[in-house]
């Protein structure tokens, strides 16, 4: 069953320190730190701030879901996720994955 938009966004802030704020087009959720996830204006993908591993892991993982953002943000790691062909789980394990990247590093003590 495909994730709405607003279903989405209901889990992007689900996670600890998740908050959301405009960026360009699209609405970004990011922890204190940096971003995690961006959701398209339009509401049809949301692009995961992953490294090359996690996008590689989701790319094999579900193809006809995830693909690697085009040109540079792509390389580094960037995936776009296509809501309509998304199911729960595998978004909140994706977004679990990008938030975990973007949370801030535990102090060294």
């Amino acid at each position: 069953m495909p994730v709405t938009p607003a279903r989405a966004r209901d889990l992007a802030l689900s996670f600890d320190d998740a908050s959301e704020r405009p960026h360009f087009d699209r609405t970004a959720f990011r922890t204190p730190r940096k971003i995690f996830a961006t959701l398209a204006g339009d509401g049809s993908g949301l692009n995961l701030m992953f490294d090359p591993d996690h996008r590689d892991h989701y790319c094999a993982l579900a193809p006809e879901v995830f693909a690697p953002v085009p040109g540079g943000w792509g390389v580094k790691g960037a995936t776009r996720c296509d809501l309509a062909k998304a199911d729960e789980a595998t978004l909140t394990s994706a977004l679990q994955a990008a938030h975990g990247l973007a949370a801030p590093k535990p102090k060294k003590g």
